[in-house]
Formats: structure tokens, sequence, C-alpha cells
């Protein structure tokens, strides 16, 4: 089945690029199945997180069934996309695949999606907290633990992930990404209880983390950021 979808949508994507070679600026082939990850698009998320209504262009993780309207970018779960992208040399490349395949993980959060709370609860050390990395990842913890995420005109895209190293995999495969911001949105983005990964083409400091959310949502509730952590390409 998997195959099958392969051939047919590299077909479509064939033909498109056959009957318009050079597509207007900022139409890509990859656009006839629903997505765009290209950079002129953001790679799928045109629109940056502190924008009302933004959404996730991407999700880098281990269950591509809870997010089936965005692109997985895993090697192990989504090889059919992954392999289709290499014939865009010039589009985003899936990072590149582990020798052996991750396990799948349940992500812990202390905040249920859907909650109508509005007030960041005080964090500390917990499970939900981003890890610091270790230097071999190549990256500097740049802040922790904050309730704003980063605003900023280098915002390059973003997406979903559960855990840390698939952040930093993301910032290796972006062209020009130096630094990345990973924070739970409560109440954000459809309600997912995992990780948003920013991405940026320069550095941050705290004093750039003033998204603190307050972006009403279609069912009411009001979203505000917790757990953010920045991290600078060393």
């Amino acid at each position: 089945m998997r195959f099958t979808t392969f051939v047919a949508a590299a077909a479509i994507a064939f033909t498109a690029v056959e009957a318009n070679p050079n597509p207007a600026p900022g139409l890509s082939p990859l656009s006839v199945i629903g997505f765009d990850l290209t950079p002129q698009s953001k790679y799928n998320a045109p629109n940056p997180p502190w924008v009302k209504g933004a959404k996730p262009g991407w999700y880098n993780g281990r269950h591509p069934q809870k997010y089936p309207f965005l692109p997985c970018v895993n090697w192990w779960y989504n090889p059919w996309l992954c392999q289709w992208l290499k014939f865009w040399p010039w589009a985003f490349q899936c990072p590149p695949k582990p020798t052996f395949p991750p396990k799948p993980t349940t992500t812990k959060t202390t905040s249920k999606p859907g909650s109508t709370s509005t007030t960041p609860t005080p964090t500390s050390s917990s499970s939900s907290t981003a890890p610091t990395p270790t230097p071999t990842a190549g990256y500097i913890p740049v802040f922790q633990n904050l309730t704003g995420a980063i605003q900023a005109d280098d915002y390059l895209t973003f997406g979903l992930v559960e855990e840390l190293d698939d952040c930093i995999a993301m910032c290796n495969s972006v062209t020009g990404c130096k630094f990345f911001n990973l924070y739970h949105d409560v109440n954000g983005k459809d309600g997912s209880p995992d990780f948003t990964c920013s991405l940026f083409g320069g550095c941050h400091g705290p004093e750039a983390a003033d998204n603190t959310g307050g972006q009403t949502q279609p069912d009411g509730s009001v979203n505000f950021i917790r757990d953010s952590a920045g991290y600078c390409k060393a």
C-alpha cells in the first residue's frame, strides 16, 4: 500500500514538473499533495507560531497517526515521503535515518489538551521539561523553563516533536538554522501535548522570549507557554 502511494505521488509530482519545470515563485511541485516543504513556504509553516491561527508545518516523531494532516519527516515512520523528497534536492530533506529504529515514546505533560486555564503553573525539574543536551549534540543551552517563546524576524519554520533530539535533528536539517526554541504551547496548536519546535537563523536570549500566548482558541480556551528552552548551535 505504501509503495503504491509512493508511486502514485511520484507520478503526479513528475507530471507537475514536466508540465511546469519553472514554477512561479513560491509554488512548488510538492504542493500537489497538500504541503510544501521548501524555504519559500517556511517548510509548510508560513505563519510563525506567535501569529493567531498559525499551524505547525511538520511532525518529526514516532506516532504519525496522531497528526494525519502533517507531513511526518521521520525515516523510520514515513520512509516513502523521505524517499520521495529526494527527487527535489532544493526542498527539505528528512534528518538522517538512525542505525536502529527509535522506540515509540509517551510524552508526559501536566496540562490536558482543551484545558481552559490561562495561568502558567510554576515549573521545576520534571519529565515535561526539556533536558539539557550533551556537548556532543553541538548545541549550547541559552535558557530553560521560561513561560515565553521566541519571537524574531529570522524565523525559519516550526513543527511538533516529542523529544529534544527530534528538534535538534530538524535544526540540523534546515538550511541556515542556528537556534531552536522548544516549548509546550498549552491549549494551543490544536491541543497537542507534544513540544513545539521553532527554528531560527540566529541565536536569541531570554529577552526575545516575549510570546507568552494569550490567543483564544476555537473551543474558547486560551493558550500559554511553559517549559520554554532555547539552544544555540555551537
